[in-house]
């Protein structure tokens, strides 16, 4: 199991201090990243929180998942690596006439 944690379904307002206060109940916090858009700087509702330890990554999930976050339950698992998606795909364009 790993140690960075995807949280999702956070309230906008949720602070960078409110991820590590409320993970550092569990354990070490050693990162903790609100997500959020680059163009209006607004929160997009998730972040990654990385822990110390695989047991305090658990005992995190165990205890977060599902709770009230801002008046929103929020979900708390393991963080998946981000998969890439091969880039571009375009082409193909045609059609139409050719007028020789």
């Amino acid at each position: 199991m790993g140690k960075k944690l995807y949280v999702g379904n956070l309230g906008y307002e949720t602070s960078q201090a409110d991820l590590e206060a409320m993970f550092g109940a569990h354990g070490t916090v050693e990162t903790a990243q609100v997500i959020s858009d680059r163009d209006t700087g607004r929160s997009k509702g998730f972040a990654f929180v990385e822990m110390s330890s695989d047991e305090e990554a658990q005992a995190a999930i165990a205890a977060l998942d599902g709770n009230d976050c801002g008046g929103r339950a929020i979900k708390v698992n393991e963080a998946k690596p981000r998969v890439s998606s091969g880039g571009g795909g375009g082409g193909g364009g045609g059609g139409g006439r050719n007028r020789y």
